[in-house]
């Protein structure tokens, strides 16, 4: 029987909205409510926050939540995740963000069930684009897929490209997926992260998960009609505080 295990990387430090992750969300801090959700998953046997601040680390542990430390110096949720492979005993690892207060377990069980049943190297979920808007986003992370499933690249970009066809009548012909960036590994994936080599195409989109695809591994996907939540912003925070009440 096959042991799955969700890392929650948690971050103090962000850029855009600093301290995020300890924001207070209806008297819960933020990761909180992501590890409550996560939690809720039945496929998951064992559920950790992985932090590099020691004040995430107390607010954590006071709440019930088993905690790793990592080094400051780690420049991707999936670094930090590959920092801890030692001290992971489990055959799937899920990468859940730390800022995703909503995230569905029902989502995080349909790709554990997935993994089990189509064994792969790394396996994340997908949504389809119903909106221009969100289809021409570059925060809206789109996917080109095999008829199998597989990834075959991920863009900030509109992909694909519709050739002859007006922009406007896209959504009328072609199917497009976006991208929720949560990922699970097969272990042996992650006790090889730091021999990836550097990642050409990682740089230029700002897509951690594309050095994969480029040192030739593969993501399958799993349909959801799951949206993402993340929380970058002020605005996205009172956004998820508006829902969750």
């Amino acid at each position: 029987m096959s042991k799955t295990i969700a890392v929650i990387p948690a971050r103090l430090s962000s850029t855009r909205l600093p301290r995020k992750v300890l924001a207070d969300i209806h008297g819960h801090p933020l990761i909180w409510h992501v590890w409550q959700r996560v939690k809720q998953a039945n496929k998951i046997d064992q559920v950790y926050i992985a932090t590099d601040s020691d004040e995430v680390k107390q607010v954590a542990e006071a709440f019930g939540a088993r905690v790793l430390m990592t080094s400051p110096e780690c420049q991707s949720g999936t670094e930090r995740i590959a920092s801890l492979i030692d001290q992971l005993d489990a055959d799937l690892i899920l990468n859940v963000q730390g800022d995703e207060p909503l995230v569905d377990p029902g989502m995080l069980d349909a790709l554990v069930d997935r993994w089990q049943s189509v064994p792969c190297e790394l396996i994340t979920p997908v949504f389809p684009i119903k909106t221009l808007e969100e289809l021409q986003s570059p925060n809206v992370v789109k996917v080109a897929r095999a008829s199998d499933g597989r990834a075959l690249y991920f863009s900030r970009s509109p992909i694909p490209y519709l050739r002859d066809i007006p922009f406007d009548s896209w959504l009328q012909h072609g199917t497009f997926w976006g991208h929720i960036g949560v990922y699970g590994y097969n272990r042996a994936v992650l006790t090889q992260f730091y021999e990836l080599p550097d990642s050409p195409l990682e740089k230029t989109e700002k897509l951690e998960q594309l050095r994969f695809l480029e040192a030739g591994y593969s993501f399958q996907t799993v349909e959801t009609e799951y949206r993402p939540n993340s929380v970058d912003i002020a605005d996205d925070l009172e956004r998820v505080r508006r829902l969750i009440k």
